[in-house]
Formats: structure tokens, C-alpha cells, sequence
């Protein structure tokens, strides 16, 4: 299948693996490109530069295909060391970054005169437009349904994808939702070029995640999640646990007082107690609402073959016998 997404980064399918943290290590990076789509490391996750540059010389020796780093602009006092992730990255010779956070303009003039291209997270169209007018190369636009942070206008992909179609002209991805052959098709029909996957790809079995957390996203409804710090308009979609009771209790009673401090014991440092030890109610972890839509940890290779099966069996049967 060929879209301008899979021209823009010379890859066979039109699925892009999402930066995760704590999940988006090369074994899971690799395993997505060696299947077709575009594996993704997730840059901060790697506490140095150096580390950073391990992980992507590992994922080389994994796979000869493209593959792209994550690269998310915390709003932070002691902010990372950026300029050294992105020398990491182009020394690296990567030449896709996913950014996400702020606003990455800074940072795209290097990124550009390396030959890198740049795909951009978004939750609105206006954001959207924003990236495209700074330059970026791509976006991938974040419906409400999304694990992670789904921004604070809650607009759901039906409405936010053809949005987006009618005002940008920069390809982009639909995330948020996409887990199968159905939500490809449906992507593409809704203006998209492909789509980004985050919570689909944890339940594989290349995912370097512990199994508790694979049987907890299959074991899931659409119903499971639920959205944390609202009333810091840092919105947050999480699958439930003990954990995230306790802070949404927080939130509940302390109101329009709550800050940050009180809430550090379940958001931070949380990730490597999740996903390394299979700590289920240790903290807050990202989940969309696609955990309802997965039902089984597939390979990698065994998922995106699936996916494009599905889809190209939609259009050419369902969808084409409707036409005729």
C-alpha cells in the first residue's frame, strides 16, 4: 500500500509505532521495521545522549529498514539535554524524529540540514496548522481516544481527522484508536495517510515490557480508562488501577488547590516499576481506549500482517461491493 507517509519515510505499510516510554526500546523498534512499518525508539526514555547513541547503534544491528527516534520538549525547569539527543540522533544517521511536547521549531533547522525528517504529535487542527507553518514534515494528529495526553479540547478522530484533511496539506497519521485492519481503512477514508499505534504495539510479544502489563491491556475494556489531571490541564489517559483511584480521590477532594506535589507519589518515576516489574498499581500508566480492541499478544510481524490483510480485504470486498 503506498500513501504519501510511506513515501516520506521509504517504508512498506502506512503503520507507525508510537514513542512510548519504557516501551519504545530498539528490540520494539526493530521488530516493527523489519514487519513493514516504521519502528520508533523512545529518545528520553535513555537517560543520556550516550545511551541514546547505544540504543540506536543496537537497533541498526537489529534492522537494515528505516526507524525514527521520539524526541518529546518537556515544559521543565532543568530541561534535558536536548542539543545532545539530536546530536546523538543524526550521528546515529536516523533520519525520522517523532516530536512531541512543545514546540519543536527550534530544533528543525539541524534536524533539516541533516536530512532528517520530522513528524509532528498534535491534538488539534490549530496545532496541526502550527507545525505544518514551522516546517515540520508530517504530523501525527491525536484523537481523544488516545492513551497518553490527548490535550484539553476532547475532539474524538471522527471529527478531528477530516478536520485536519480539509486544512492541512502536509500528510499526516490518525493516533489514537488504531488497532487493526478496520482502523487503517477507516483512517485513510477520514483523510490520513496511515496510522500511529502506541497501546496495540505494548501487547506484542517483542514489546520489552512484563507480561503483567501485556494481560492487563488484553484484559481491558474500552471502558478502563480514565483521565488524570484534569484540573492541571495536563490531561493524562490511563488504564485504571489502585494508583490512579487514589489520585483521582486527590483530585476529588483538594479541587482547585490540587498541584503537582500532590499527586508526585503516583505520576512520578513510575514507569520502570510498570513496565520493568510488573508493579500493576505502582503509579499512572498511559492506555488508550483501544485496549477494548485487543484481544490477543501477536508478533509484531504476525500484527502488521494481519492489519494490512484486513484493510486491503475491506477495500477490495466489503467496500467495493458496496460500490457496485
Amino acid at each position: 500500500m503506498k500513501t504519501r507517509i510511506t513515501e516520506l519515510f521509504g517504508i512498506e505499510h502506512p503503520i507507525i509505532q508510537g514513542g512510548m516510554h519504557y516501551v519504545g526500546f530498539a528490540e520494539l523498534a526493530a521488530a516493527v521495521s523489519n514487519a513493514g512499518g516504521l519502528g520508533i525508539i523512545t529518545g528520553l526514555t535513555q537517560k543520556t545522549p550516550e545511551l541514546l547513541a547505544n540504543e540506536i547503534r543496537k537497533c541498526r544491528a537489529l534492522t537494515d529498514k528505516p526507524f525514527g527516534v521520539n524526541l518529546t520538549f518537556l515544559p521543565t525547569v532543568t530541561s534535558p539535554d536536548y542539543p545532545g539527543y539530536i546530536r546523538a540522533i543524526i550521528d546515529g544517521g536516523v533520519r525520522i524524529v517523532e516530536t512531541a511536547g512543545n514546540n519543536p521549531q527550534k530544533w528543525l533547522p539541524g534536524l533539516h540540514e541533516a536530512g532528517v525528517k520530522v513528524i509532528h504529535k498534535c491534538t488539534s487542527v490549530r496545532h496541526s496548522l502550527k507545525a505544518e507553518a514551522i516546517g515540520c514534515d508530517a504530523v501525527s494528529v491525536d484523537g481523544f481516544e488516545c492513551g497518553g495526553h490527548p490535550g484539553e479540547d476532547d475532539i474524538p478522530n471522527f471529527i478531528l481527522l477530516p478536520r485536519a484533511a480539509e486544512t492541512l496539506k502536509i500528510p499526516f497519521v490518525a493516533s489514537g484508536g488504531m488497532a487493526d485492519g478496520r482502523s487503517l481503512v477507516a483512517a485513510l477514508a477520514l483523510g490520513a495517510e496511515g496510522m500511529n499505534m502506541g497501546t496495540r504495539f505494548i501487547a506484542t510479544r517483542e514489546a520489552p515490557v512484563h507480561q503483567n502489563v501485556k494481560d492487563a491491556i488484553v484484559a481491558a475494556s474500552e471502558l478502563d480508562t480514565r483521565l488524570v489531571m484534569r484540573p492541571l490541564r495536563n490531561t493524562e489517559r490511563v488504564l485504571k488501577n489502585a494508583a490512579v483511584e487514589r489520585l483521582l480521590e486527590k483530585e476529588r477532594t483538594l479541587g482547585a488547590g490540587l498541584k503537582f506535589e500532590h499527586i508526585i507519589e503516583e505520576v512520578a518515576g513510575v514507569y520502570p516499576k510498570i513496565m520493568q516489574d510488573g508493579a500493576m498499581d505502582a503509579g499512572a500508566w498511559s492506555c488508550g481506549m483501544v485496549a477494548g480492541l485487543i484481544h490477543d499478544i501477536p508478533t509484531v510481524k504476525e500484527l502488521i500482517d494481519r492489519i494490512m490483510a484486513e484493510a486491503e480485504a475491506i477495500i477490495r470486498a466489503r467496500l467495493a461491493r458496496m460500490a457496485g
